[in-house]
């Protein structure tokens, strides 16, 4: 039975199915990354919202499934036994990868304030968005490394997390991470960087500015992401 809740858990379904979220499937399938939000699914007013036929046919293109794939989602069909435990094997023997959606909506924070541009679970809805790429896992080797010390406090505290990219350039005011040719590794801000040095703030000025020779530098990478 084709019932309204069904429908929804299909689309959720697909999403998970593809490794997505449902706003990023929205926008693969060329929609508006709320389409598919969970505070649509129902009016104000307690009403039911269905998907749209043209936005099913959209997603159902950009994922490559077919009307009776999508139809036994619907059905919550479940794999075979077979096929669920191949994917049983293939996630034991399989290496946890650090997922990163390729794009996210981009708002001015001057904006943010004014009406229209979120909608009442705050999630991004409206026109006006733009879109900001953001450093994929595929054909670069970003990964994380874990704070230590209290350097970069406010900013970053000991325990956080961040992703660092290699191949992103490095500008001044960037924050960075520096591994010596000592082995030492340190994250800091990005001061001044010329061919024979490179000078490094520190955010906590209980910590000093640190120039260090570039030939005593192993590499510099740019953090592009951090757990707070």
């Amino acid at each position: 039975m084709f019932s309204h809740a069904r429908v929804w858990a299909a689309i959720d379904a697909l999403a998970e199915r593809n490794k997505m979220s449902v706003s990023r499937l929205a926008r693969t399938a060329g929609l508006d990354p709320t389409t598919f939000n969970k505070s649509k699914r129902e009016g104000a007013d307690g009403r039911l919202r269905w998907p749209s036929t043209e936005s099913l046919s959209k997603i159902m293109a950009a994922t490559n499934t077919d009307i009776d794939t999508f139809t036994a989602l619907i059905n919550g069909a479940v794999p075979s036994k077979v096929d669920a435990l191949k994917a049983l094997v293939a996630q034991a023997t399989t290496p946890p990868v650090y997922s990163l959606p390729p794009s996210v909506p981009l708002l001015g924070m001057a904006e943010a304030g004014a009406g229209g541009y979120f909608d009442d679970g705050g999630y991004p809805s409206g026109q006006g968005w733009d879109e900001v790429n953001l450093p994929r896992p595929d054909g670069e080797n970003i990964y994380a490394l874990e704070i230590s010390g209290d350097s970069m406090m406010p900013l970053y505290r000991d325990g956080d997390t961040i992703i660092v990219s290699p191949g992103e350039k490095v500008r001044k005011g960037d924050r960075v991470v520096v591994k010596t040719l000592e082995g030492e590794v340190m994250a800091k801000v990005l001061a001044r960087k010329t061919v024979k040095t490179i000078e490094l703030d520190s955010l906590n000025p209980a910590h000093p500015k640190r120039v260090l020779d570039m030939s005593d530098v192993e590499w510099v990478a740019r953090i592009v992401w951090a757990s707070q």
